[in-house]
């Protein structure tokens, strides 16, 4: 059953939702292990005084939260194009593998140049080991012109994402001087990001976000079925080489600045769908708003867990995810 079932309904949904996301980087920027006064925030960016208190508002939480919506978003809208034109409601970036390819190529970067790789240098080389997996996975997965079997898509990315963690781990074990820069980007986290970390990679995130929404109504037309849509003219060749840039601009883009942060881009997707149903024109910006607010919510909760401590949201969001996931395969039948 969908909840919102009305435009105007959706309107009002979609608005409760973006009050909600700011509501949540407030909340991220004035609560963890030192509280700050929504006065202070706009004293550190009005008349910054240098003090430790500005010093980690502005350096510290203010990027922290910016990041999680931009990630949260990035992995959500990744995981429902993912789910459209694969047709399996387990398709994400992590379950397929793409953010285990794309950390195994920030680490063979990392391991081959060290400090002289630049934060560009990561983003591309995120990229074209995002490409590379999607790739792999959806061709080892492919039905050939029938279009893609769902559970053969699953074990191939299951292999890929094994295989890639191997690699990895090989690697540190054997330079170990990369263990902490690869940590860094390994671990998930939006912790120690800073503001330059997201300007980087926004411009690229902007254009998958645009892309995904120019094919939104094709994703609509797909979800009938190859036969459906070859039959109503639409170009299935096209609408997949766009997805798959989408969701290696998108995944490349958070994988490049937070590491691989899991299941966020499985989870939001269903959530969404009970509230809009299948419309991706819809869809996908429910997708953006609440994919934004699960990450800044669920790495303000990291903060609280084993103070003065904190989890990684990566784990945090993989606590989440393990049992939807569990929930998604017993619910539903593969052939």
């Amino acid at each position: 059953m969908v909840l919102f079932n009305s435009r105007t309904s959706r309107i009002l949904g979609l608005a409760t939702g973006v009050l909600l996301l700011l509501l949540g980087l407030i909340a991220s920027v004035l609560f963890g292990l030192q509280h700050f006064r929504i006065e202070m925030v706009v004293d550190s960016y009005i008349s910054f005084n240098g003090s430790t208190e500005h010093m980690i508002i502005r350096d510290t939480r203010v990027p922290r939260a910016l990041v999680g919506a931009v990630v949260g978003a990035s992995l959500a809208v990744a995981g429902a194009v993912m789910q459209a034109i694969t047709r399996n409601p387990l398709a994400s970036p992590s379950v397929f593998g793409i953010n285990a390819g794309a950390v195994l190529f920030l680490v063979i970067g990392i391991s081959a140049l060290g400090s002289r790789l630049t934060m560009d240098s990561m983003i591309w080389i995120a990229f074209v080991g995002a490409a590379i997996t999607s790739l792999v996975v959806f061709a080892l997965g492919s039905r050939g012109a029938s279009g893609f079997a769902p559970i053969k898509l699953t074990l191939a990315g299951a292999a890929i994402a094994a295989f890639a963690s191997s690699i990895t781990s090989g690697i540190i074990l054997v330079d170990k001087k990369s263990l902490d820069q690869a940590l860094f980007w390994m671990i998930g986290s939006v912790v120690d990001r800073d503001i330059e970390h997201l300007l980087t990679v926004l411009p690229y995130v902007i254009i998958g976000l645009v892309l995904s929404m120019a094919i939104a109504r094709s994703l609509n037309v797909a979800a009938l079925g190859d036969d459906i849509s070859k039959g109503l003219g639409m170009s299935l060749f096209n609408v997949r080489a766009t997805a798959c840039a989408v969701v290696v601009l998108l995944a490349g883009s958070s994988v490049a600045v937070a590491g691989p942060i899991a299941f966020v881009g499985m989870i939001v997707p269903h959530l969404c769908r009970s509230l809009v149903g299948q419309d991706h024109r819809w869809l996908l910006p429910y997708c953006a708003v609440s994919g934004a607010l699960l990450l800044v919510v669920a790495d303000l909760a990291s903060r609280f867990i084993i103070m003065p401590k904190e989890v990684p949201v990566g784990v945090a969001t993989a606590v989440l995810g393990v049992p939807f996931l569990i929930y998604i395969v017993r619910r539903r039948k593969y052939a």
